[in-house]
């Protein structure tokens, strides 16, 4: 029965784990887009602050004053803050191939962009190499996984000879 259980788990970790690098495909197409985006946005506020003769920490600190132009201030440095990142994650992902990203979950961390790729992700079958790595990959921990905790939750019952 483990065994059964056991391959079950595995097939399932080989689809699930083969996803990835479609899913990372599309992530990356829209992080790229977000990261034009939000650098124009912050481009736009760097531009407006040089006109006023001002550095951007110096134009954030003038928007102050009111609890509008504080709001507006938390946000402005959001954009730039998630601007800084996108930008970065974006560069590395884009570097990185299938395989490597699979190893870089923490650059996955626009949650806004995250939640949108997976609302529109649909499942492709795994017939390139790096597909049909995951697969195995994902296989091995579905697999290996399920076996380590059989036995860590069957050690208490085994016998001692």
């Amino acid at each position: 029965m483990l065994r059964v259980l056991s391959l079950i788990a595995g097939l399932a970790g080989g689809v699930v784990i083969s996803q990835f690098p479609e899913f990372s495909q599309q992530y990356l197409q829209r992080l790229g887009g977000q990261a034009e985006a939000l650098a124009k946005v912050v481009a736009a506020f760097d531009a407006s602050a040089t006109q006023a003769g001002l550095s951007r920490e110096q134009a954030l600190g003038q928007i102050a004053g009111t609890g509008f132009l504080e709001a507006h201030q938390g946000d402005m440095r959001g954009v730039i803050t998630r601007a800084e990142h996108a930008q970065a994650d974006y560069a590395l992902l884009r570097a990185a191939g299938p395989l490597e990203r699979l190893a870089l979950p923490q650059r996955f961390r626009d949650g806004e962009t995250l939640a949108a790729t997976w609302a529109d992700f649909r499942p492709a079958v795994p017939v390139t190499p790096d597909g049909l790595i995951c697969a195995a990959i994902g296989f091995l921990l579905g697999w290996g996984g399920l076996r380590g905790l059989a036995a860590l939750a069957l050690r208490p019952f085994r016998r001692t000879a």
